[in-house]
Formats: C-alpha cells, structure tokens, sequence
C-alpha cells in the first residue's frame, strides 16, 4: 500500500490529464452501452426501455432467418475480405517501389500527393466520384467511350458497385497505409543490403531475400490486425455511393442497421444485428490480438 501511495503521489498529474479523456469514453461509449437492452425487447419509444416488453431472443431468432440478413452478413465479408487482401498488398508493393525512388524531391512530392486523399472525408469523395462515374456526361465514361466501350453502371450494377468500393477505398488509404511500411524499409540494417550485394545478388533478389524478410512481422502484424475489423466494410463509404438498385450486392450491416432501425423504425431488431456484429468483432479482435501477438511480438504496452 506505501508503495502505491509513492506511485500516486508521483502520478498524480499524469492520471489528471487523463481524466478528461476517460470521462469521454465513459459518457459516450459505456454508458450508451445501456441501450442495448433493447435487443432483447419490444421497444416503444413511447413506453422506453422500463415499460417495453421482453421478448428474449426473439429478435436474434429473426435475425437467423431473414433472407436479407444473409445477404447483407455475406455482403459484408465479400467487401471486406476485397478491402482487407487490396489494402494489405497495395500500399506493400507501393512501399517497396517508393523505397527503390533515389531522388529525394520526386519522392516526397509522390508521398505527399498519395497521402492527401486519406484526409478527405467520404461525404466529399462520394460526391466526386457519383459526378464522375455518372452514365451521363461522368469523366470516366466518357473516356473508357473514347475506346467503343459502352457506358458502365459503376454505382448502379452490383458487380461494378463492389469493384467501384474497392478500388476507391484502396486509393483513398494506400498512401497513408504505405507509412508504416517505409518506416520498416527504413529501419532495415544497410549491412545486410551490402552483404547481399557483395554475393552477387540483384536488386530482385535483394527485395526477396533481404527486404520481405525483414518485413515479415509488420505484415503479419499489420494483416492479423485487420482481420479484427473485417465486420467493418465501411458505413461512410457505402452510405455515400450505394442506393437501392444495388442492395443485394452493396448492402452491409452498417448500412442495413440504419435504415431498419432509424428509418423503418424497427430499433429493436436493428440493435439485435449490431449487438450480433460487436460480440463477433470483439471475438474477431481478441484473437487477432493473440495472433500478432504470438506470430509477430505485437503488445499493446
């Protein structure tokens, strides 16, 4: 106990800076965790939580059984294992051919120009990109008509739609993702570089022998970590390019828990599919966790 009064006493200051922060997180993420009560209830507005009938696992039963909870739950997955595979690779192979660039100012300008999309919310992108994917007058088909191509449904064919939120997700974040790579290139022992050369080795082999190697656990790492999140393909995205002529394609659980719950007014039912995607993304996490762990030293302090 004397020990831990010295600690505090020693602290104190640091646990005060950090007390608005936790009070942030206790006001808005723990105790909203309250409502989901009503998942197992048939919520009134009216009556709230108190007056609502129980109703058990009735919602989850439902939810089970739907047909458009299977599209939307298999939805989900196919978008987000595209997302999880493309944002893995791309920035890794972007990375490896950034590192090769020796003129310093052509690959800081390149570096700048793929990080600036990262920080361009979706409700403007979304806009971009409808304008420019549009049948009517879009850039994009007026360029592939140029070729005899006959203009693409990009947002409102199910297969394209699904092409359209990878590729756009992929440009939009591989810049940024490629940071922690070339952090790892440029923590790579130039020794090793240096003894691979003088064995005879090229610069292939050098990338083969020498650079993936060494970047085996940051992407080990950086993969089993995104497995954890791949119940998320993306609510702002899909939101701000979808509509209904691609729901059976497009339509993931985010998406669909908003317009059951807020616009159809079915809040128990929608707060049963979320609940459904926290408790198996928090299984997804803690064994994505265990895995970085154990395959590549990853810990969280």
């Amino acid at each position: 106990m004397a020990g831990f009064k010295r600690y505090l006493y020693r602290t104190w200051p640091l646990h005060l800076f950090l007390l608005p922060a936790a009070l942030l997180v206790l006001i808005y993420n723990y105790i909203p965790m309250f409502g989901i009560l009503i998942a197992f209830q048939e919520y009134k507005p009216w009556l709230g939580v108190r007056g609502s009938a129980w109703v058990g696992l009735e919602h989850f039963r439902f939810l089970f059984s739907y047909p458009d909870s299977k599209i939307v739950i298999s939805n989900t997955l196919i978008i987000s294992s595209l997302k999880l595979v493309f944002n893995l690779m791309v920035p890794l192979v972007f990375a490896l051919l950034l590192n090769e660039v020796r003129n310093i100012l052509f690959k800081r300008f390149v570096q700048t120009m793929v990080y600036l999309p990262h920080f361009l919310s979706w409700v403007v992108l979304g806009g971009i990109l409808i304008d420019m994917l549009s049948i009517k007058g879009g850039l994009v088909n007026q360029f592939i008509g140029l070729f005899g191509i006959e203009p693409i449904m990009f947002l409102g064919d199910g297969d394209w739609f699904r092409f359209t939120l990878v590729l756009s997700d992929v440009w939009k974040d591989f810049g940024f993702s490629a940071i922690v790579f070339l952090a790892v290139l440029a923590g790579i022992n130039p020794a090793l570089y240096e003894a691979a050369e003088i064995d005879g080795a090229n610069r292939w082999q050098q990338t083969l022998y020498v650079t993936l190697p060494s970047m085996t656990p940051i992407i080990i790492v950086v993969s089993t970590l995104a497995l954890g999140r791949i119940l998320d393909a993306g609510f702002d995205q899909v939101f701000n390019l979808y509509n209904s002529m691609v729901y059976d394609k497009g339509d993931i659980i985010d998406t669909f828990v908003y317009r059951v719950g807020l616009v159809n007014g079915q809040f128990s039912f929608a707060t049963a599919v979320g609940l459904f995607k926290s408790v198996v993304g928090f299984v997804l996490i803690v064994g994505a966790y265990r895995a970085a762990y154990k395959y590549g030293n990853y810990r969280i302090f």
